[in-house]
Parts: structure tokens; sequence; C-alpha cells
């Protein structure tokens, strides 16, 4: 007999269904986005309301089309244009209309207000689903680099720049000398000297700019530090009067004085330079934080900072979670985000009260590993006093039995999320520059994260649904019956397997054989 092959014909015309409907699966991601924007009550658009010029495309579709495209990893416009011709779900939500790049970046470059309002409907639309809780929740937070749209290369230091402003004066003099001199050696064809002056000069302003911010950065770091030094300083006066003995140094007063290492980016000069991968290397980047509900694992509270470290950002993350309508009821942080000053302020309020939320954070640097001391069965430790320090209420809090169990949680939640945003999804470097603009992306990033996770749940909703249906069809006896059938296949394959190489067995066994011995 011949061999065959499928007839492959790239000659004659085929058209698409004449019904959008009917080019992606009932069940597929870019239908269930459509339909969560479409129930959405927004009234954040911006849109051209003089109604000159050209058709507009409708926000809605627009807003689709960004949350699919970036849930699926498309992220520039001129990428989301192209999909709109190539790609059989994008053009379903565009209904086979092709808006063209300047639209799509416009959009999303204007449109801030609108995604955040969108990011909010879209948790009230988790509640309605039952798939997020109502009323306080525990939270998982933590911080991850995204890089800049920026090289780290097109940075100077600030010891740096005073050098080069040094140089740079220097050659401004040479070149006035030169000028000033009858027989001086001529410079190169198509140079001269006023237009190398202004091209110094010019570059000498750019380096007193970036050294006049990394100084202004440098006193708002101070200031921000200040209530930070003056609170272990009380602390240390306090044990002073109590009678005890202070080892180590006082703490010193934070300098208003840069690094000469603080570093200013000409691309974007909202970005810094931050340790990444584990503080293996550097990237020009922005810390990206966000905070996820540890049963329905969405995304509670997305912010922004430039700031690399993480020791200013645990209030702010509980009051963006509120803001977004979620009470907090805990919050799991690792040790960046601990200080006594940020524990105080997220549990109680200023009248001294308590707030309802509590923190779990570690204090200080903890192994993934567990020896055989952490195996071992440990009674509930014993409750600090009254006099306790915070840092010895939180050590006590993560050794009892509940905080462990719930700090184990952060690990298994925020993290694992950050890998899908960033090797799932493919997003690693914003398409924007400037702070403002990196944080409506990232509200953008997490807003596609939380329809992907949905329509995941409501997925695994229906199959679970479907199972129970045929588990509740065929009944004790048809499930009794699979297993039979199950493990005849099974005993077949592998007598078959040895008959292969064992001469002495049968070298085919039937199925009825095999039943005969399973069948009761």
């Amino acid at each position: 007999m011949s061999t065959r092959f499928v007839n492959i014909d790239r000659q004659t015309p085929m058209l698409l269904p004449a019904d959008v409907q009917e080019w992606v699966q009932r069940d597929h991601l870019a239908r269930f986005v459509v339909d969560a924007v479409e129930a959405l009550d927004l009234q954040g658009f911006k849109v051209n309301e003089r109604g000159t010029g050209n058709e507009q495309y409708p926000p809605r579709m627009l807003l689709g089309l960004l949350a699919y495209s970036y849930a699926t990893g498309t992220f520039s416009s001129r990428q989301i244009e192209r999909a709109s011709y190539e790609n059989l779900p994008v053009r379903f939500i565009c209904a086979n209309t092709h808006p063209d790049h300047d639209t799509i970046c416009t959009f999303r470059r204007e449109n801030h207000a609108l995604f955040e309002e969108s990011f909010v409907k879209i948790l009230q639309l988790a509640r309605e689903l039952k798939i997020l809780r109502v009323g306080h929740v525990t939270i998982a937070h933590d911080g991850t680099k995204i890089q800049a749209s920026a090289s780290k290369h097109s940075a100077v230091s600030y010891e740096r720049a005073g050098q080069m402003i040094e140089e740079l004066e220097g050659e401004v003099k040479q070149l006035i000398a030169k000028a000033e001199e009858a027989d001086s050696k001529p410079l190169q064809e198509g140079l001269s000297i006023p237009e190398e002056i202004t091209r110094r000069e010019e570059r000498k302003a750019q380096l007193q700019k970036a050294r006049a911010v990394i100084e202004e950065r440098a006193r708002q770091r101070a200031q921000a530090q200040q209530p930070e030094y003056e609170e272990k300083v009380a602390q240390r006066q306090a044990r002073r009067q109590a009678g005890e003995k202070v080892r180590g140094k006082d703490p010193q007063p934070p300098s208003p004085t840069p690094q000469p290492k603080d570093q200013y980016n000409f691309t974007d000069p909202e970005s810094r330079i931050m340790k990444a991968g584990n503080a293996q290397h550097f990237e020009q980047a922005y810390n990206a934080q966000a905070s996820v509900e540890v049963e329905s694992r969405l995304i509670v509270g997305p912010s922004l900072t430039d700031q690399a470290n993480d020791k200013q950002q645990l209030v702010s993350a509980v009051e963006t979670v509120q803001e977004n309508g979620t009470q907090v009821d805990a919050i799991l942080v690792d040790h960046g985000y601990y200080s006594e000053a940020a524990v105080r302020q997220v549990e109680t309020n200023p009248q001294g009260q308590p707030t309802g939320t509590t923190v779990y954070a570690a204090v200080g640097k903890t192994s993934h590993h567990r020896s055989v001391e952490d195996l071992e069965k440990k009674e509930e430790p014993v409750v600090p006093g009254l006099e306790a320090t915070i840092k010895e209420i939180m050590e006590h809090r993560l050794r009892t039995k509940e905080g462990k169990a719930l700090y184990d949680l952060r690990k298994e939640t925020v993290e694992p999320i950050f890998g899908i945003i960033k090797e799932t999804m493919g997003f690693r470097r914003f398409s924007m520059r400037g702070k403002a603009k990196a944080a409506l992306e990232w509200t953008l990033v997490t807003l596609s994260y939380n329809l992907r996770r949905l329509h995941g749940v409501q997925m695994g909703r229906k199959n679970a649904g479907l199972a129970g249906q045929i588990s509740q069809a065929l009944g004790k006896k048809g499930l009794a019956s699979l297993k039979v059938w199950f493990l005849a296949a099974r005993t077949i394959w592998r007598a078959n397997l040895k008959g292969l190489s064992n001469p002495l067995l049968p070298t085919r066994v039937t199925l009825a054989t095999c039943l005969a011995l399973y069948v009761p």
C-alpha cells in the first residue's frame, strides 16, 4: 500500500467563517476577557469628546485587546497591531477591525485612571464569582525588579559626573586658548571651535543637573531615614537608663551627602540601578510590588517604587490594598520589609488602638533548608511579657504553630506569581519611561494576570463539575468496572512486554484472560 499524506493546498481560496463567534473556542481566554470587560461598569474612559476626526475605536474593545495581549505575552503596540491581522483570538476581540499601533499606544498612555478603575472592578467581579473572599483576608506581599526602558550604560555616578565636569571645563579652556592663537593647529575638517565649545557646555549642564538630582535624592533619603535613627537612639538611651549594658556602636545619623556611586540615568532619570537575580547582577530597573490574597492567588494591591530597598514599602502596601476595597487581617512579608516603626504603624492607629491587621515578618534572613532540629516537635513558645519589644513579639509570633503555617504561605503565593508574570507572560521590561508611566503599565500587567487567573479558576471549576457529573452518572458500579478494565489493560501491557524477552511466557495475553482474573 502506498503512503498517503494530507493534501496541502495553498492555492485554492478559503474564507474564514462569517460569524466571528466561530473563530475561537467557547472556553477560550479571549472570550472570557471580552465578557469580563463588557460586564464591568466603567466610567474612566478618556476619549475625544469633540467627535472630530475619524471614528474612534470603542474603549472597551481597546481595553480588552490590551488585557488579552499582556496576558498572552504581547506588549509592543506594533506587535499588537500585527496580531490583529495574524492572530485569530485577537481578531475575535477586535471584531475583525485593525487598530493601528499609534491608537493602541495613545490609549495605553492616557488611560491610567481607567486601568486603576478596571483593576478594582475585576476584584469586585472575583467576589461575585466567589473566588475572592469578602471581608478580612490574608495577603502575602513582595517585590520584584522589572527592567526600565533604559540601559544601565546610559547612567553616570555622582563621583564620575564631577570628574567629567572638571574634564569638560579644562577642554573648554583649551579650545578658547586655541582660538586666541593665530598660528594654532587647525581642527579636523567639518569641526569648528565655537561648536565644540557649545557641545561641551551643553554636556556640562546635563552633568550638573544629574549631580543636583542625586544631591536632592540624598537629602530625601536622609530625611526618610531620620525617624528610624531617632527611634534607635531612644531605645538605646532607655536601656541605659534601665541599667542595661548596651553593646555595639551607637547608630550614626543619616547623611544628606550623596554616595560616590549614586547614579543618574539620562534616558529614564526616574529609574534606578538595582540589584537583581538574587543580588548576582545590577539592572536599570523599577521595584514592582504586589500584594496577593493567599487563597485565590489574585493580586489585590499593585504598586511601584523607584527605591531598591523594601524597608519603606510595608505601610503603603497595606494602604494600597485597603484603598482597593479589601480589608487586611494579616500581611506576610520577608525580612526586607521589617522595621519596628513600620510594624507599629500598621498594627496601631495614631491613637494607639489596634487596627486589626497583624504583621508576620522575619526579623532576619532565614534559610530555606530545614535542619534536624527544625524537624523535631516543639512545644508552643512562651508568650513574651508586656515589656517585650516589637522584635521579641515578632520572633515569638513566627515560632508559634499558627505563625509558621501562615508564614509558609508567603513563598507559596506571591513568589510563584512573579514567576508567572516573568516567565509565562514574559513581562520583564517596561515599554514606557518615567515612574508614572511604568506604574501605569504595572497596573495593566497585574490586571491582565488577574483576568488570566480568573479564567483558569473558572475552567477548573467547569472541569471539576464535569468530573462530578461523570462520577455521579457512572455510580459506584460503573467506577468499579472502569477499575477492572484499567487493571486488565495494565496486565496485558506488562505480560506482552515480558513475553518479548522471555520465551517461556505466552507471546500474547488476551483481554478476556485478564478480565477473568479481575472480574468477581
